[in-house]
């Protein structure tokens, strides 16, 4: 069936080329003197989800063969197709067509591509405060290791840092640079897993071989549609036991596609860790942060605190909010194989990441939503408040 399926993609792609009708090439969005917002629309860009369907009607209607329907029906230049956590695709549509897809009986969703950046705020400690150190890796002593766990790091990359076990790298960022040229996504996993011996600095799970998912250009920021791309390949290809670290943010904008690609994504057994964002405001209006929805989902939302185990004043806030870990100044991994300190609710989340990685390391047959279970019910109380007047629920690993 599968082959079946495959040969009909195929030639259906066949003519339709040679109709005239384009695949569009991916691009990133255009240069210009002022970098747009997070959250912002991508003009003339759009994401469409697909009704499910039984499965004998998903054989039937690939995500790639409608899409290249509606290139032909409805105008779209097709960016790409997600097949494996959701169905749909990507695609640049013109305004007077967009009300035609919307009307097609097998659209379910169409939201517009919008721009996601970095969750840092500048400028990064807690491998002690989380208490790693005390774990069965003994984090800084030089000796342990985290090897059957990998770490999917959806992000601006990963430079490759001597610090660093990076076993794979893929890049849906469009820039044609399969690396790190922001420093994000390296210092991001340094914090997940950076080696313990006698150079720069310890990860939660150290060693833990690292996959970067490069969907950030070199300015820090994409597409949506690039980052539903990035979970959409991790989703198909995570190598299990996985937890996946996706430190950025949408600025608060609500992103029901990636809502929905997280949540089936994690179901399929890989722990995502995300940040509150950094605007000190709640949470739950915006993706990725509302999309644990407090709730044992697999995806676990994480809020920054300060050496006083304090929640920052930056740090957003709320009922999505699952666990608390440090994020101000922390010391990580950098491009140029050197460390530098970041701070912001994107270095709190590769805490938790590390976390899950180093539970994960003890209980390799453990789902997304039990990962995330043990990780809270192992956090502590150090008896600070949220803004919200919530006890800080601070992430903890010494029994792991």
């Amino acid at each position: 069936m599968k082959r079946s399926a495959l040969l009909l993609a195929s030639m259906a792609l066949a003519v339709l080329l040679a109709s005239g009708v384009v695949w569009a090439q991916q691009t990133s969005p255009p240069a210009s003197d002022r970098s747009p917002a997070a959250g912002e629309p991508i003009p003339g860009r759009y994401i469409v989800l697909l009704e499910e369907g039984t499965q004998e009607e998903k054989v039937g209607s690939d995500p790639t063969l409608v899409a290249l329907d509606h290139a032909r029906h409805h105008g779209a230049e097709v960016l790409y197709a997600y097949r494996h956590a959701v169905r749909g695709y990507a695609a640049r549509i013109p305004d007077r067509r967009l009300e035609e897809v919307r009307a097609d009986s097998s659209v379910a969703h169409v939201e517009p591509d919008r721009q996601v950046h970095a969750e840092a705020q500048g400028l990064p400690w807690g491998i002690d405060r989380i208490d790693a150190d005390q774990s069965s890796t003994e984090a800084g002593n030089g000796s342990g290791a985290v090897s059957a766990v990998r770490a999917y790091v959806i992000d601006s990359g990963i430079y490759r840092h001597p610090d660093l076990r990076v076993v794979n790298h893929v890049n849906f960022a469009g820039d044609g640079k399969n690396r790190d040229c922001n420093g994000h996504g390296t210092h991001v996993a340094g914090t997940v897993a950076a080696k313990d011996n006698a150079r720069d600095v310890v990860g939660v799970a150290p060693g833990a071989p690292l996959i970067g998912v490069k969907v950030l250009g070199c300015r820090g920021g994409g597409a949506l549609s690039d980052v539903l791309k990035g979970v959409d390949w991790v989703t198909a290809h995570a190598n299990k036991p996985a937890i996946a670290n996706m430190s950025l943010g949408l600025g608060g904008e609500p992103s029901p596609a990636l809502d929905e690609v997280l949540r089936k994504s994690a179901r399929r057994g890989i722990l995502y860790s995300v940040p509150a964002g950094n605007k000190g405001t709640g949470t739950c209006s915006g993706s990725p942060a509302r999309t644990g929805a407090g709730t044992n989902n697999g995806i676990v939302t994480t809020a920054m605190t300060n050496k006083d185990d304090e929640e920052a004043p930056l740090s957003n806030y709320g009922p999505c909010v699952d666990l608390w870990a440090p994020g101000v100044l922390i010391r990580s991994t950098a491009l140029g194989g050197s460390t530098t300190k970041m701070g912001g609710t994107s270095m709190s989340a590769p805490h938790v990441g590390g976390g899950a990685a180093l539970y994960l390391s003890s209980h390799p047959g453990a789902g997304s939503s039990a990962v995330e279970g043990a990780l809270k019910d192992a956090a502590v109380r150090p008896g600070t408040k949220s803004k919200d007047g919530r006890a800080v629920l601070l992430e903890n690993v010494g029994g792991f």
